[in-house]
């Protein structure tokens, strides 16, 4: 390029968004408009739960996805009039052809809708579009997550004075930073030098995959991870884990972290964590709650007790965004010192991080990461903690539970349902197999086509969407047992009138099941 060739003056002075306030009230405003009619008609039973698709590539021209070479060639924004009602026209497309989390009959995974507050911390993060890697560009947001993740450490009993956490895209990387950071406390010249023992990792059969997940990505391998057998709750036992590990030290490994579920995915389970503790000290070895699913019953005051114990691990994942509503994703890693995820992760980046203060406490929130972009979302969870108070989150928690009950003794009571979780469930999961002709014993392979028909006509319906897995026993066993609901209740929103239809629409369309099968 030559002097001749580069941008005029006059050129490099046009603003190319010289109207950026006004294509925000061209399109927010009726973008809200359009969400605030979406819950309204939720609410009012006027809007279903979202569309079924048996074949993801409908959805390729329902969205206009086969002509994006075309599109994109002709954006939207090309001086038109229209441009804002194009875009929100697509908007429109998109909303209701998604499953919609804001119905009470959204039971499949182990969130539910945002909420108001939500939204609201949703926007602001947008508007503020920084990174929460270094304080001199997000000096509010860092103070909030330092702030916020020390008092939500107090709650598990994390109570020092540098007790505190760091959020993570989501509970399996804060799983996967527990573990790396177990490897670089425990054996600092892995930083340097790798894996330079053979180390094993021990967690429950019924635990999240996000620990075999660790463990290949820091290279120990999925065979480093150890399996300890489950109780008839779907607990750990404990009097397993000790001869489990004294087997892989002979087999030539280093006990390096073990892993404990508060709230497994499947049937909710918590495992027992002061015995496990015992066992972690004698070994030394790190001691992992993950806490993604059931860590939130901290909030309340008659479930914690699950918890007991929980203050003796070196780290805890809860997710606000599960239990609590807040927006996906907001995942938290707590410490009893904080001062460990700089001591664990830092690397020197003078480019990066100028904060350094003599108090040893970090501000540069990236140095405790193995990342360096990351989104506030300590915000959002520190937003709807002020609007719903430690209390209205108890409610939340308690509410949940409740309703989850309710279902579990109402079916206990009905000829072919079969209640596979415990009464009262451990979390806020159920889990039972239903049978639409109980004085005929089916099959697994029966069972599974059953629970897949009904739960198909469930979401087909606009009314219901639940979830189904496989006994996760089964895969130990060798016995199929077929797959049965896993229904979660984790909504504010769902009632017991609503649970009494959800018993009502599993019966009718088990009936369905037996009259199609007969034709």
């Amino acid at each position: 390029m030559t002097v001749e060739d580069l941008p005029t003056r006059d050129l490099l002075n046009k603003n190319l968004e010289s109207n950026r306030a006004q294509e925000l009230e061209q399109l927010l405003k009726p973008a809200v408009d359009l969400i605030i009619d979406f819950v309204k008609k939720t609410d009012a039973g006027e809007q279903g739960i979202g569309p079924h698709f048996d074949n993801p590539r409908d959805l390729y021209k329902i969205l206009d996805l086969d002509r994006l070479d075309e599109l994109f060639k002709k954006p939207v924004k090309n001086g038109s009039s229209d441009s804002a009602e194009k875009m929100i026209a697509t908007f429109r497309t998109i909303l209701h052809n998604s499953v919609n989390t804001w119905h009470p009959g959204f039971m499949d995974k182990l969130y539910a809708s945002s909420n108001a507050v939500g939204m609201l911390a949703d926007l602001l993060l947008s508007v503020l579009n920084t990174n929460s890697h270094v304080f001199t560009v997000s000096p509010a947001l860092t103070v909030i997550e330092q702030k916020v993740a020390q008092k939500y450490a107090s709650l598990f009993g994390y109570n020092g004075a540098h007790a505190g956490g760091l959020t993570f895209n989501g509970g399996s990387w804060s799983n996967i930073t527990s573990l790396q950071m177990a490897r670089s406390l425990l054996f600092p010249e892995t930083k340097l030098q790798g894996n330079v023992k053979r180390f094993a990792i021990y967690t429950s059969v019924h635990s999240h995959y996000s620990v075999e997940k660790a463990a290949i990505l820091l290279g120990l391998g999925a065979n480093a991870v150890f399996k300890i057998p489950v109780d008839e709750h779907g607990c750990m036992r404990v009097e397993l884990l000790e001869p489990t590990i004294k087997t892989s030290i002979e087999k030539g490994y280093t006990p390096l972290y073990v892993n404990a579920t508060a709230g497994t995915t499947v049937f909710g389970a918590f495992d027992p964590f002061i015995e496990i503790s015992q066992i972690c000290k004698k070994y030394h070895t790190w001691f992992h709650i993950d806490g993604s699913w059931g860590g939130n019953a901290i909030f309340s005051t008659k479930r914690k007790v699950a918890l007991k114990g929980c203050e003796l691990a070196d780290s805890i994942t809860s997710n606000p965004h599960k239990m609590l509503g807040v927006p996906t994703t907001c995942s938290f890693l707590l410490v009893p010192d904080a001062r460990i995820f700089t001591q664990a992760n830092s690397l020197g980046a003078p480019y990066l991080f100028h904060n350094i203060r003599d108090e040893g406490e970090n501000f540069d929130l990236a140095k405790g990461t193995m990342g360096c972009g990351r989104r506030a979302d300590a915000l959002k969870f520190y937003l709807g903690w002020l609007y719903y108070g430690t209390s209205g989150y108890e409610q939340r928690v308690d509410h949940a539970y409740d309703v989850g009950e309710y279902f579990a003794r109402q079916i206990s009571k009905i000829k072919g349902f079969d209640l596979v979780s415990d009464i009262p469930p451990p979390c806020l999961q159920v889990c039972f197999y239903y049978n639409p002709t109980p004085d005929k014993k089916l099959s697994g392979e029966q069972l599974t086509r059953v629970t897949r028909f009904i739960a198909r006509k469930l979401h087909t319906s606009g009314n219901f969407l639940t979830d189904f897995a496989p006994n996760p026993d089964d895969s130990v066993s060798g016995v199929d047992h077929g797959e049965f609901f896993r229904v979660v209740f984790n909504s504010p929103v769902v009632t017991a009138t609503i649970i009494d239809e959800l018993i009502a629409s599993i019966q009718k369309f088990g009936k369905e099941f037996i009259t199609s099968n007969e034709e």
